[in-house]
């Protein structure tokens, strides 16, 4: 995992996989949240104001755009390493790490 790259690490059902926001998954993320932009998102998760809904979203986007082939379904039967916690951390993370000035 390289962060200075903008990648985050997933665990998925004991398996780490590379999570990051490429240009293709921010538009993907943009697609199914089809409303408000990445800039309200940020917001949210700035405020602490985020959803489940949208920390499944930009988890998705980010393993998408990490090479993972599989789907919000998928994720939802997943294992994330840390729960709730570890996924809304991992989120947050995409987000920072996609929007932060070097």
């Amino acid at each position: 995992m390289n962060p200075f790259a903008g990648e985050v690490t997933v665990v998925l059902d004991g398996v780490p996989h590379v999570a990051k926001l490429t240009l293709g998954a921010l538009a993907e993320l943009e697609t199914v949240l089809e409303a408000g932009s990445l800039i309200d998102l940020v917001q949210r998760f700035e405020g602490g104001r985020f959803t489940t809904r949208d920390v499944l979203a930009v988890v998705v986007a980010g393993l998408r755009g990490g090479g993972w082939t599989g789907t919000a379904a998928d994720l939802l039967h997943a294992d994330v390493g840390g729960g709730a916690t570890g996924a809304a951390r991992a989120a947050a993370d995409l987000l920072h790490r996609a929007f932060a000035m070097p």
